[in-house]
Formats: C-alpha cells, sequence, structure tokens
C-alpha cells in the first residue's frame, strides 16, 4: 500500500497490541507489532498509543501490559496499562446490589498496581473497559486521580457518556471517550459526549470508528481543542481514520490539532521531539 501523503504531523492515540498468537481467535484481528509499525508508517503516523486486547474476567492485565510494554520498547509505541475492576456497570438492580457487597479479588487491579504502572516509565497512561472488565473501586479511582495520568475510557451503547459523567469526570485526570462515546456507531451517544465537552475542561473525545461526518465536524468547530485522532487499530487500516478527518469541511489548523496538537497536550510521550 502506498503511503498517505499529507503534510499533517499524526499521532494515535487508540490501538490495540497484542503478544500471543491467540488473539484472532478471542479478540479480534491479529496483527504483529512489525505489521502494525508498517501500517502506521503507510498512514503518516509517528507515533500511537498502544493496549492490550480484552482478556477474559478473571485473568487480569498484568502479564499482557507489560508485553505491550516490552513489544514498545524501540518502536514508535507508547504503552496504555489496561485496567480492570470489581464494580458492575451494566445496569439492573441485580448488578447495583451486587456492586454494594462486591470486593477486590487477586486478578483485580489495586492502588498499590496503579502506584507502580504510574511511575513504570514504560507506561504513559491508563486505559478502562468498564463494560468489559468492570469498573475500578473507589480507592483505585481516587489513586489514579494523585496520579494524573491520561485515562482512555472506552465508552458506547454498554457504558454511555452519562455513565461517563457519573463515574469518571468528577476527578482530575484527562479522560479521552474512544469512539466520541458512540460505539457502535450510535449518533445520539456522541452528540451526547460533544454536549458534556461545554461541562467538564479535561474530557476528550477520540475518533476512531466515527463514521459520520456531521459529528466530527460539529466537534472540531465548536471544540477544536478536545479531539484527538485515534484509528482504533488493527480492526482498521489506520489509513482509514487519517482520510476520513483529512476529507472534512474544516479548517487546517482545526485538523492539525486532532491529529498531534491536542493529543501532545494530553500525552506527554506524543509531543514533538519524542519520537
Amino acid at each position: 500500500m502506498l503511503e498517505l501523503e499529507h503534510g499533517f504531523r499524526v499521532v494515535d492515540v487508540n490501538a490495540r497490541l497484542d503478544s500471543d498468537s491467540g488473539a484472532v481467535a478471542t479478540r479480534g484481528r491479529e496483527i504483529t507489532p512489525e505489521r502494525l509499525e508498517r501500517e502506521m508508517h503507510q498512514a503518516g503516523v509517528v507515533r500511537a498509543v498502544v493496549s492490550p486486547s480484552a482478556r477474559p474476567r478473571e485473568e487480569g492485565y498484568l502479564r499482557a501490559n507489560n508485553a505491550v510494554a516490552r513489544l514498545s520498547v524501540d518502536r514508535p509505541f507508547l504503552a496504555f496499562a489496561r485496567l480492570n475492576g470489581t464494580h458492575d456497570v451494566t445496569g439492573g438492580t441485580t448488578s447495583r446490589l451486587k456492586n454494594l457487597t462486591t470486593s477486590r479479588k487477586d486478578h483485580h487491579v489495586s492502588p498499590d498496581d496503579v502506584e507502580q504502572y504510574a511511575y513504570d516509565d514504560r507506561f504513559h497512561g491508563f486505559v478502562l473497559d468498564p463494560a468489559h472488565d468492570g469498573l475500578p473501586d473507589e480507592a483505585v479511582l481516587e489513586r489514579l486521580d494523585d496520579v494524573g495520568l491520561p485515562v482512555l475510557v472506552y465508552a458506547g451503547e454498554s457504558f454511555p457518556p452519562d455513565a461517563v459523567a457519573d463515574t469518571l469526570l468528577d476527578y482530575s485526570f484527562a479522560v479521552v471517550l474512544t469512539c466520541f462515546g458512540g460505539f457502535p456507531l450510535n449518533r445520539q451517544l456522541m452528540w451526547a459526549a460533544i454536549d458534556l465537552l461545554d461541562d467538564y475542561d479535561d474530557l476528550y473525545l477520540e475518533t476512531s470508528f466515527v463514521r459520520y461526518r456531521t459529528v466530527l465536524e460539529r466537534a472540531l468547530r465548536e471544540h477544536p481543542d478536545r479531539v484527538l485522532f485515534g484509528s482504533g487499530a488493527p480492526e482498521t487500516h489506520p489509513d482509514v481514520g487519517v482520510m476520513e478527518l483529512l476529507t472534512l469541511d474544516v479548517s487546517e489548523d482545526a485538523m492539525a490539532r486532532a491529529f498531534a496538537k491536542n493529543a501532545s497536550r494530553v500525552v506527554s510521550g506524543l509531543a514533538p521531539g519524542s519520537e
């Protein structure tokens, strides 16, 4: 595939990297670190945030996080540690009652785990997928608040923007909502996430799998400093996300902010000179 020629510096805040050969059978499309690096280069992406795919709920993410950090060495990748939790966010009376009595198990992340990740220079932030992994308890969230690294949050129909606001947005760490908070392709949830930007200064929206031009253009016109490019690789080639932004009817300045300038403020390792 030919390399894209677009003249923008591009960094990617949402890509997946797995170390085991079973990834294609259990967690989606398999890709080697070398191929992911090659696809990023083809799209003109100079740096990318990477994190593990979902694992079985009783397994935890220590080994997967360490593998991602190891695979990122000497590559243009920044590892984010994926965290699980005890609280069921899927809703309903049963899950709410269960959350009142649930306790942290050995495979759940602890406050000390968060601190170790935060002060390990291999990791540059965190990933939460509450719908699959559960939401960490208050003690873990408070430790996330203490360390202050950005948190990428998988949001969508299973964990919509209003649930994110209720559980995470009162903390001081930067929250980056994947897919504009509307996976899969829920336009109303995407509108709701854009509306939240008026009320929360540390909230950002990430562009992967947002296929509605009107949604992207509205966010970039109303909040040009709060949109971050993410590809969603390897489920989609990073070329796709880059081209979707390049074809929007917005200013070059807004594109430059979305492609790199905004992310460089949120994730220090993505700043110019880091690659």
